[in-house]
């Protein structure tokens, strides 16, 4: 959800009038949890469902086709048709709507690559398109690849097997999105088929990164005719040493705020930070593995463990017997935080992440080395990017089962944060926090980028 907002306040300055459009669920999501977090940051018109309007952005909304208490994580696939069909001919709907009766004339409609249809949909309407990439540009050229180029995935079995891709390191099948191996749905890679046509039909491609942590592979699809521009990286403002002008933060969990007091009282780069995202869920083996390694370590961390959603099926595990006693002082173990503020905090040494891109690149900008501990989805090749391109953490290794031994994930927060590699790690996180920020100032690659879009747009006319 935060990304598109990001863009949206990248633009604002630039003359450009921005309409935000999401799913009602996603809207229910905000109402819910922005009378619990005092760091709330958007403004909702209740009285209004489908309107609210915040640092200039106005929002929209459209159901996604299914009730807001549908369990859309146990029904992964009739999300994803409904949304595909029921909710594509909502959004058309709403969009009809904004043009005939509040007269928007909109110039471009940047689409979520979650939702290719949405294309289709600029099309119909005759509004130019534009595609915002959620992933590295190093998974959009692998996607690409592997729709064009099906000799090169002839043993997607054996997982050690090699694939080298052009201006990218050596990968194994297991590094690759797990949505091309053969086990994942078959909707999941309909999705991705659709994304690979996306460049004959979208006038710009967008990267939420910015170029020079992706120089080599942007400048290999620029010549293969897929030109990707990097906008970002699209963080909260202050990450990047800005002016911090209401960043648009969509909270969609309730937020602890005893986080940051806690770390307040710690000496610099002594914490661990551990959190896998909002729908990673650890199993009770992965969850006593951690805290055995972290109580091992006599290292501080400060660990968010998501509570089960209302109604969800979900199981929670539980922590260990005595753990929270025995590390008293230590540790301190939340439901949620304001992670942009945890990893900006002097007290943080490392992340053990899921390698989420949207958390990959906070942490970069953060300047904070990694430990990649990824599940599904892009995470495996996040992480592998991770060690043998950004060089600034490690991954641990584990079994089929997705499961690190307490050896493994204590051999990996040693090597972060007390190896011999350790001061490289940190040396090169910096110098990849230094990039973002430059790469937003004015005259910078992502700022050039941004002002030739807003050029090309209001040669079309001045609503995006």
């Amino acid at each position: 959800m935060n990304p598109m907002p990001r863009f949206a306040k990248r633009l604002i300055p630039k003359g450009v009038h921005v309409t935000l459009i999401t799913t009602e669920m996603a809207h229910d999501r905000m109402l819910r949890y922005s009378n619990n977090n005092n760091d709330n940051n958007i403004s909702t018109n209740t009285t209004n469902p489908h309107y609210h309007q915040e640092s200039e952005i106005k929002f929209e909304f459209f159901s996604d086709g299914l009730s807001i208490d549908f369990d859309r994580k146990k029904h992964h696939e009739a999300v994803a048709k409904s949304l595909q069909t029921i909710g594509s001919k909502n959004l058309s709907d709403l969009i009809n709507i904004l043009i005939k009766t509040k007269g928007h004339n909109y110039s471009c409609m940047i689409v979520d690559f979650l939702l290719p249809r949405a294309i289709d949909v600029a099309t119909d309407h005759g509004i130019p398109c534009a595609m915002l990439w959620l992933q590295p540009c190093s998974i959009f050229s692998i996607n690409y690849h592997f729709h064009k180029n099906q000799e090169l995935f002839d043993n997607f079995f054996d997982p050690n097997e090699k694939l080298q891709f052009p201006a990218l390191p050596l990968l194994e099948v297991k590094d690759l999105p797990t949505y091309l191996l053969p086990a994942f749905p078959s909707y999941g890679k309909q999705v991705i088929k659709d994304l690979c046509e996306a460049p004959t039909k979208v006038k710009w491609i967008f990267a939420i990164s910015n170029l020079e942590l992706e120089e080599e592979i942007v400048k290999f699809l620029a010549s293969s005719s897929i030109p990707i521009y990097p906008i970002g990286p699209l963080v909260p403002q202050s990450m990047l040493g800005e002016k911090e002008t209401n960043d648009v933060h969509m909270n969609m969990w309730s937020v602890e705020n005893s986080s940051l007091r806690w770390l307040d009282e710690k000496p610099s780069s002594s914490v661990i930070y551990i959190s896998f995202g909002s729908l990673m869920v650890l199993s009770q083996e992965q969850v006593n593995n951690i805290a055995t390694a972290l109580k091992n370590s006599n290292k501080g961390f400060l660990w968010v463990i998501k509570p089960a959603e209302k109604d969800s099926e979900d199981e929670v595990p539980n922590l260990p017997l005595r753990f929270l006693d025995e590390t008293k002082g230590k540790g301190l173990v939340v439901t949620w935080c304001q992670q942009e503020k945890v990893l900006m905090h002097h007290a943080v040494a490392c992340f053990m992440t899921h390698c989420g891109w949207n958390s990959m690149l906070e942490t970069i900008a953060a300047g904070v080395p990694m430990i990649a501990y990824p599940k599904w989805l892009d995470q495996p090749t996040n992480a592998t990017l991770i060690v043998k391109q950004f060089q600034n953490g490690v991954v641990m290794s584990y079994g089929e089962d997705g499961i690190a031994s307490v050896q493994e994930i204590e051999k990996s927060i040693r090597e972060v944060m007390d190896g011999p590699s350790a001061g490289e790690m940190k040396k090169r996180a910096m110098e990849m926090k230094e990039m973002g920020r430059k790469a937003l100032q004015e005259g910078g690659s992502s700022d050039k980028s941004i002002n030739q879009f807003v050029n090309d747009i209001k040669n079309v006319g001045n609503v995006a």
